[in-house]
C-alpha cells in the first residue's frame, strides 16, 4: 500500500511539473514555401505534440541558407536543412549537425516526356539537360548520377533553366530535367503527359533533408533536442498511417490548397514513401559519406569534412 501511494504521488509530481513548464517559443526555419510536403509538422502542431513538450512553434519560411546560418550562429535551436547544406556548412567551420532525418531516400532526380525515348541515364548522352542551378541538391544529384554510371559532364548539355522544368519539358526547350521526384513529375502527370523518371536514388545514395541543431545545444541542452525530435517523430509517423488527416491538417497552413487540391493530395501521396524508414529519423552513415564525396569531386566544399560528425542519431526514441 504505501509503495503505491508513493508510486502515485511521483506520477502526480511529473505530470504537475509537466503541466507547470512554460512553453519554449521557437521559431523554425523551414526554408521553403508553405506546402503539403511539411505535413508532418503541421500534423505535429495540431495534434498538441510540441506542446506536450513544453514547446510552440512559429513556421518561418525563409531560405535554407538563413536557418543554417542562424542555427550555427546560436541565434536559433532548430532548422530544417539538407544534409548538403549541413556538409557544406562544416567545410566553412560551422558547427550544425543532424539530428534526425527526415526524407529518407534522396528525392532528385531526372524527368523526361516518354516520347523523347530517354530510358536510363545512358540515354542522356548528347541530349539537353535543365537544371534549376548549378549549387544546392539539385545539382549534387546530378554530378552524383553522372559519377554512379559513367557520364561526363561533355557528355550531356547542361542548361540552366530556373525552376521551369514542366515548362521547359512541354515547350520541347530541353530533352530532360532534373526535378524532384515527388513535384515535377506528378504535375506532368496529372496534366496528362506520359513521363519516364530516373532517380539518382537508384545510382547513389545521398543523404536529404532533416532536423538540424549546433553542437553547443548537442552539449549543453541535449534533453531539449530529445523533446523536439521526439515530437517531430510523432508528426512523421501519424502522417505515414494517416495520410488523409495529415492533408485536412494542411488546410489551416497552406494557402491555396482546395483549388488545387488534387495535385496537391498527388504530390503528398508520392512524397510519404521518401519519408518511410524504421527507425523514423535514421542518418546512414554511408549515405553520408557518399555524399561528402560527391560534393569533394564537384569541388563545392572549401575544406575537409568528417562525414560521421555532421550527424547523430543519439536523438531518436
Amino acid at each position: 500500500m504505501k509503495r503505491c501511494t508513493i508510486v502515485l504521488l511521483s506520477v502526480f509530481l511529473l505530470l504537475l511539473l509537466a503541466c507547470s513548464r512554460p512553453n519554449e517559443n521557437i521559431r523554425l526555419p523551414m526554408g521553403y514555401i508553405a506546402n503539403v510536403q511539411f505535413a508532418p509538422w503541421y500534423v505535429a502542431v495540431e495534434r498538441g505534440y510540441f506542446a506536450a513538450e513544453g514547446m510552440q512553434l512559429a513556421f518561418d519560411y525563409s531560405w535554407e541558407t538563413d536557418g543554417v546560418r542562424l542555427v550555427g550562429a546560436g541565434e536559433l535551436p532548430f532548422a530544417i536543412a539538407s544534409g548538403d547544406q549541413v556538409i557544406l556548412a562544416r567545410s566553412q567551420g560551422i558547427p550544425v549537425v543532424t539530428v534526425a532525418s527526415w526524407w529518407q531516400r534522396f528525392p532528385v532526380a531526372v524527368v523526361a516526356l516518354e516520347e523523347s525515348g530517354i530510358r536510363t541515364p545512358a540515354d542522356l548522352k548528347g541530349r539537353k539537360v535543365g537544371i534549376p542551378e548549378t549549387f544546392g541538391a539539385s545539382y549534387i544529384g546530378w554530378r552524383a548520377l553522372l559519377a554512379a554510371t559513367g557520364l561526363k559532364e561533355e557528355d550531356v548539355t547542361l542548361e540552366v533553366i530556373g525552376y521551369t522544368q514542366v515548362a521547359s519539358l512541354v515547350e520541347k526547350r530541353v530533352d530532360a530535367a532534373v526535378v524532384y521526384a515527388n513535384n515535377e513529375p506528378v504535375q506532368l502527370t496529372q496534366a496528362g503527359y506520359r513521363v519516364v523518371l530516373i532517380p539518382v536514388a537508384d545510382y547513389a545514395p545521398l543523404v536529404s533533408n532533416g532536423i538540424i541543431t549546433n553542437e553547443k545545444m548537442i552539449q549543453e541542452r541535449p534533453e531539449q533536442v530529445r523533446r523536439f525530435v521526439r515530437a517531430f517523430l510523432r508528426g512523421l509517423r501519424d502522417t505515414l498511417k494517416d495520410p488523409d488527416g495529415a492533408f485536412e491538417a494542411c488546410r489551416k497552413y497552406v494557402e491555396g490548397l482546395d483549388q488545387n487540391e488534387a495535385v496537391q493530395r498527388a504530390v503528398l501521396e508520392a512524397t510519404l514513401p521518401l519519408w518511410q524508414r524504421e527507425p523514423l529519423g535514421w542518418s546512414d552513415p554511408a549515405a553520408w559519406q557518399a555524399t561528402v564525396q560527391a560534393m569533394q569531386d564537384a569541388g563545392l566544399l572549401t575544406g575537409p569534412v568528417d562525414g560521421e560528425k555532421a550527424f547523430t542519431n543519439e536523438f531518436l526514441p
